[in-house]
């Protein structure tokens, strides 16, 4: 199983600083992660500026006790029950967002159907993650402070 922590992390945002939360798996921040496997499709776009190029979610929605990693998305890009887990890096979360559809089972939580906003770029080497649904939920009630 995967490893998450929810960091808050300072953002810089052309001038201001927020607070924002910042996925990590197993240590390596979310867009990281993504810039390695979007990286060939927008290079085949020519924008491989684009590949990653996304910022963490200001904390004042999404934190605990908010629901919003737990399958009661606070935020959805597509308003289908997807979950964003990330906004894009102009700090307009619903400018280029990254989301998956969140599943929460008994022992479980599970990321899965990652899609951005504006590209139909391809995402199979993100595959789907489960999570200890313990661990998880420690790792979001950790947004609170």
């Amino acid at each position: 199983m995967e490893v998450v922590e929810f960091r808050t992390v300072e953002q810089d945002l052309g001038g201001r600083t927020i607070p924002a939360i910042v996925p990590h798996l197993s240590g390596v921040p979310l867009p990281e992660l993504l810039r390695r496997i979007e990286l060939p499709s927008a290079r085949r776009d020519g924008q491989p500026e684009l590949a990653g190029g996304y910022a963490g979610l200001a904390t004042g929605s999404v934190r605990w006790p908010a629901r919003h990693y737990l399958g009661r998305p606070v935020l959805s890009a597509f308003g289908d029950g997807d979950t964003v887990l990330l906004g894009c890096g102009c700090g307009d979360w619903g400018c280029w967002p990254f989301s998956a559809r969140v599943t929460v089972a008994d022992d479980t939580v599970t990321w899965s159907g990652y899609r951005n906003g504006h590209r139909d770029w391809d995402y199979r080497d993100l595959w789907d993650l489960t999570f200890d649904r313990t661990g998880y939920e420690e790792a979001v009630r950790a947004t609170a402070r």
